[in-house]
């Protein structure tokens, strides 16, 4: 076990659960861990609303039409997991789904309807039914994260911290978890390093999109839980399966950080993807052409990208005229044209950037990690219900569905508070000088498409990075994405074959006879990178009875 390099916390505060992050999962955590009448503080690295979850546009995914059912969206979803997939996670997210769902409507979600009343659902890639319900046309994420921050609000129960950088797991002499440090940022009642304590931590804190250069992922997505739980010595999984939304607003070569997502949802609507020369080329690449799963658009976007030299391909929405794209993506419609593009009469430019990773702190079926006392769920968490590519609007309805999960286990079981361990040592501290290095190594060498050589070249880079951070939260975050970004690219050294989103050049096939394994991560004390195979039994869809 490490930590990062800090003062000693100044102030704490005690609650029977600490959970960190504010969106889908984190907030549907707290809800659910209040029913057990447990005193909670939620802990949130900027404002309360502002996590990745009110980015999401497509929707949430939900056998809740007469004609679909919870069996086909499990088949889909282990078809586009690409023999990876936990069958029991999935049939538990599928089967517990709509209900999850219906619950977010108690709680005051408004998802759009049809005349007579009904939800109005869509189809997105990879899905053989209209399973996805959405509000706002395109604002899906928004109205999910307005209806829970505001049941939040509600509950007395609930205490607050914003603006708090979670720094490190606090543990006992038996190991399990006894709160968190963090960092409050700026001025107020609480400010500096403190302490949160509680013998349950839930982790809720999102991804690591900013490990690269171009990502849908808000500022906010460092990869903090993942790091924290690496430094505890929690066991993390699939970190190489990060899954790059092929239809992102292209800005030009020098833009940074986060990008416009332009949702596949406007593929699903009909949305017609061309080179340069406006020339289809899906239709080559698979059956569903546009409507493949994201990890075979990506690619093929990119492939065709490197054949022409072009930064870009077009996106043709045209034929939608100006009603389509106000009704149905309002939001995208504004984004383009604020951007000088006008979708209606004109070509979108688009290119792959990150947008999701299917791993992360491995957990068990109800949100375990390998601490006790230790919770993760939503895109922190690795459930095994993704894969090695997750499943379009998939990543909503796992945080409400394991957030709940997690909640049931409180109802049941107890969890003892004991004096807090303060023996472990601080590591490596990267300095934020040296994030835009990061981000671009992992951008060329570990993206989309990836070999031994182009793997081995970031890691190089990356080891050689100095010791040379100062305590500050620029310096902890830029230090979280360097562990994360040193155990994805170790684990996607590991695998060789290409699965899903992870995309070998060297080992262009995918082959289940080697490698139909999860890949299981740990830090050493050492910080040295240690991983072991862990066999996955089913997975596919012929495996689904």
């Amino acid at each position: 076990m490490t930590t990062l390099r800090a003062p000693a916390p100044g102030w704490s505060v005690e609650a029977d659960a600490v959970i960190v992050g504010s969106g889908v999962a984190g907030l549907t955590a707290a809800l659910h861990v209040r029913r057990t009448g447990r005193r909670v503080v939620l802990v949130t690295k900027s404002k309360v609303e502002e996590g990745s979850t009110r980015w999401a546009q497509g929707g949430i995914a939900a056998a809740l039409a007469e004609d679909d059912s919870p069996e086909e969206h499990l088949r889909d979803t282990l078809v586009a997991g690409a023999g990876l997939c936990d069958v029991a996670a999935v049939r538990a997210l599928v089967t517990e789904g709509p209900d999850a769902v219906r619950a977010l409507i108690a709680w005051g979600a408004a998802f759009d309807r049809d005349l007579t009343g009904a939800l109005s659902l869509t189809r997105e890639g990879g899905h053989l039914r209209d399973r996805i319900a959405h509000a706002g046309g395109d604002a899906t994420g928004a109205e999910v994260s307005r209806a829970l921050v505001a049941a939040v609000a509600q509950d007395p129960g609930i205490e607050l911290i914003e603006d708090a950088l979670a720094l490190d797991l606090l543990r006992d002499d038996t190991g399990a978890a006894q709160g968190v440090s963090l960092h409050v940022m700026g001025q107020g009642t609480r400010d500096g390093v403190g302490a949160a304590l509680a013998p349950v931590v839930i982790l809720a804190t999102g991804g690591f999109g900013q490990v690269f250069a171009q990502t849908t992922n808000p500022a906010v997505a460092t990869g903090d839980g993942v790091a924290l739980a690496l430094r505890a010595g929690a066991e993390v999984a699939d970190l190489e399966f990060v899954q790059f939304h092929p239809t992102v607003l292209w800005l030009g070569p020098e833009a940074r950080g986060q990008q416009p997502l332009v949702s596949e949802a406007v593929r699903g609507e009909g949305a017609l993807l061309r080179d340069l020369d406006g020339d289809r080329f899906m239709v080559d690449v698979h059956p569903l052409a546009e409507l493949a799963p994201r990890d075979v658009v990506s690619r093929a976007i990119k492939r065709r990208m490197m054949e022409t030299g072009a930064p870009h391909v077009w996106l043709d929405g045209r034929d939608f005229g100006h009603e389509v794209w106000q009704a149905r993506f309002p939001t995208i419609l504004a984004s383009c044209r604020h951007h000088g593009i006008d979708p209606v009469t004109e070509l979108i430019p688009v290119a792959p950037a990150s947008h999701y990773v299917s791993g992360g702190v491995l957990t068990d079926l109800d949100g375990r990690a390998s601490i006790q006392g230790l919770f993760a769920c939503g895109e922190v968490a690795c459930t095994g219900v993704h894969g090695a590519n997750r499943l379009a609007s998939n990543s909503l309805l796992e945080g409400l569905v394991f957030a709940a999960r997690i909640g049931r286990v409180l109802e049941r079981e107890t969890f003892e508070v004991r004096p807090v361990n303060v023996s472990a040592q601080p590591g490596r501290l990267i300095a934020q000088a040296d994030l835009r290095t990061i981000q671009q190594t992992m951008t060329d060498e570990a993206s989309v498409i990836r070999s031994a050589d182009s793997l081995a070249r970031a890691r190089t880079v990356l080891d050689e990075l100095p010791d040379s951070g100062q305590p500050s939260t620029e310096d902890w975050e830029t230090t979280n994405l360097h562990a994360v970004a040193r155990v994805l690219l170790d684990q996607a050294l590991v695998r060789e074959e290409t699965r899903g989103s992870h995309w070998r050049e060297d080992f262009p096939e995918r082959n289940d006879e080697r490698w139909r394994v999860r890949l299981v991560s740990r830090l050493t004390p050492e910080g040295d990178v240690v991983v072991r195979r862990e066999t996955v039994t089913g997975g596919g869809h012929d495996d689904a009875q």
